[in-house]
């Protein structure tokens, strides 16, 4: 029979009654299946002529791995969230039955455009790409590599699949929160030009200021990391506002960080929230009011997505958001 790209595991997984993680183990020949199912497998494969999609845009054989890429920059040993977000993704890939393959994408082979050597090297089903990447990089990866899903940034195309965090809504609730305190002179930390997360969270601190009738200038923005993504001192203001809203946790340890070294305690002189949820240590005080990002439910997601594309089965393209929670802690003071 002819090969041909219409055929999917989900296809062979449905006349043999069995999952398409057996289908797509038998077909890499990995431990887990029998051999006479495996035989069966391949052979019902061949007979309706399944090929494999690869980075040309060729079939080949599943592997039964998903890559995770990620910018060196967002590993860091001080980056916990996209350590917290990997494992919780890594594990959720093992229970699928997929091994995960991780690669971190040096900022040379980014600059120089050079794709992944998962890819290059045809190791993978798919990838899931988490955190941002370079405009130019991004668009020479997708005009070369079809199966992948993007997590915690987007793009400017409706139709690229990706898995958010709703961070303006969950930075909006958070102002309105802060705003409920009694702390209408805010200023927002984070370098809105560095990631579409950041920048979105701004949108929604600024939507919550201007409905309460509170006064916003983008040029009081205090930048938080330089133009490669790396972190750099907080610069405080002369004139200090009551609160500061940080875009995640990491940054909201360098503020408190930063006022401790004036003299200033938080949340008795000042306040401050975060963002992701990730600095929960017993130790560190005072506890961060912040946004939960649920790592369990976003992993979830992005793991559903990209084995959904990789097998046929039908699913919704585009942008898939999960919702943020509130969490209260210590670090903002109710002002009289």
């Amino acid at each position: 029979m002819k090969k041909t790209n219409n055929v999917t595991l989900a296809d062979i997984s449905a006349k043999l009654n069995v999952s398409i993680v057996t289908v797509s183990k038998a077909l890499a020949h990995k431990k887990g299946v029998s051999a006479a199912l495996s035989r069966e497998i391949n052979k019902l494969a061949d007979d309706m002529g399944y090929l494999k999609k690869n980075h040309g845009g060729n079939r080949q054989l599943s592997t039964g791995n998903i890559g995770i890429l990620i910018p060196s920059r967002f590993f860091s040993k001080n980056t916990s969230f996209y350590w917290m977000l990997y494992n919780a993704v890594s594990k959720e890939l093992m229970r699928n039955g997929y091994y995960c393959i991780l690669e971190q994408l040096g900022d040379e082979d980014e600059f120089d455009l050079t794709l992944p050597r998962m890819v290059q090297d045809n190791k993978v089903d798919g990838i899931i790409v988490l955190g941002q990447l370079s405009t130019d990089y991004a668009y020479y990866f997708m005009r070369h590599y079809y199966e992948f899903i993007f997590m915690d940034f987007y793009m400017n195309d409706e139709k690229i699949d990706t898995v958010l965090t709703d961070n303006y809504y969950s930075e909006y609730l958070m102002t309105h929160y802060l705003i409920s305190q009694g702390h209408t002179d805010m200023r927002f930390v984070g370098s809105i030009r560095a990631t579409t997360s950041i920048s979105d969270r701004f949108m929604g601190f600024a939507k919550a200021l201007l409905e309460s009738g509170c006064s916003i200038d983008p040029g009081d923005i205090i930048e938080d990391r330089n133009s490669h993504g790396q972190s750099i001192p907080i610069q405080l203001p002369e004139k200090l506002p009551t609160a500061f809203v940080c875009n995640c946790d990491e940054t909201a340890v360098h503020v408190i960080n930063a006022l401790g070294e004036k003299g200033l305690k938080v949340p008795e002189d000042i306040s401050v929230a975060g963002f992701d949820n990730y600095v929960t240590e017993p130790c560190f005080r005072p506890a961060l009011t912040t946004i939960e990002v649920p790592p369990a439910a976003t992993a979830g997601m992005a793991v559903d997505l990209i084995t959904r594309k990789i097998t046929g089965c039908p699913y919704t393209p585009g942008r898939h958001v999960v919702s943020g929670k509130l969490i209260i802690r210590d670090s903002v003071k109710k002002l009289k």
